[in-house]
């Protein structure tokens, strides 16, 4: 009896050891592998971040380098430019030099300079004014305010031309202008017109004063009133 009670009783032992056992190592978590894992690779997150700031650096070298180039060719394009315009601008000088000395001039030179004048009462104001010089318009203005009245006495134009004939075209436009009883007059707008003839000689200077006055008396139709005359005086260019 005893025998048997102590044989199911070491039979009961064994059966009892690898349960504890196993209890007493239980199963890792699942998560620490993973956790280990990443923990033991110290390089994979920071590689990760040095791929990305490597990618961003090349993009930033690779936009500087194009707007380099960029203003490199800008710059290439504004010298051009620049060359271009300043050539330009010799070619003019050289052509206008050509012209004043060889077609228009002699070896001293002869020119003509033209003045306007202005000699009309306060009854009118001018509204244009345009100077022709043999058919090439040398000087327009147009001025509905006023303005051209304060062109008293001025030289418009002056240039060198060929000893010969020439003529000179004038053509302005007036206005009345009255105040009171008078008023009526701002309704009248006229165009005057003239043309006139002389002569350039060689190695001397013509002056052309174009005068605008009114002539008539009070019995003188307002529109008739205003005339172009002319005055012409030549001067030595030889200083003899």
């Amino acid at each position: 009896m005893v025998g048997r009670v102590g044989v199911a009783a070491m039979l009961w032992l064994a059966s009892m050891l690898p349960t504890q056992v196993f209890a007493a190592d239980p199963d890792p978590d699942p998560g620490s592998e993973t956790v280990e894992s990443l923990e033991g690779d110290p390089a994979s997150t920071p590689a990760a971040t040095t791929r990305t700031s490597s990618r961003l650096t090349d993009e930033e070298m690779a936009a500087r380098a194009e707007r380099s180039r960029r203003n490199r060719e800008l710059l290439s394009v504004e010298q051009d430019v620049s060359s271009l315009k300043e050539r330009v601008f010799r070619s003019k000088a050289t052509l206008r030099l050509l012209k004043e000395l060889v077609i228009e001039g002699s070896t001293v030179g002869s020119r003509a300079s033209i003045w306007h004048i202005n000699k009309l009462s306060g009854a009118y104001t001018v509204e244009s004014i345009q100077y022709f010089l043999d058919g090439k318009a040398v000087f327009s203005r147009t001025d509905t305010s006023g303005g051209l009245d304060k062109l008293r006495d001025v030289e418009i134009h002056s240039q060198t031309l060929a000893p010969g004939a020439h003529s000179l075209q004038v053509t302005m436009v007036l206005r009345g202008k009255g105040f009171g009883v008078f008023s009526y007059v701002r309704d009248y707008s006229f165009k005057i017109e003239s043309n006139y003839g002389f002569t350039v000689e060689d190695g001397k200077i013509t002056v052309i004063k174009a005068s605008v006055n009114s002539q008539g008396g009070a019995f003188s139709s307002f529109v008739d009133r205003p005339d172009l005359t002319y005055t012409e005086v030549r001067e030595s260019l030889r200083g003899d």
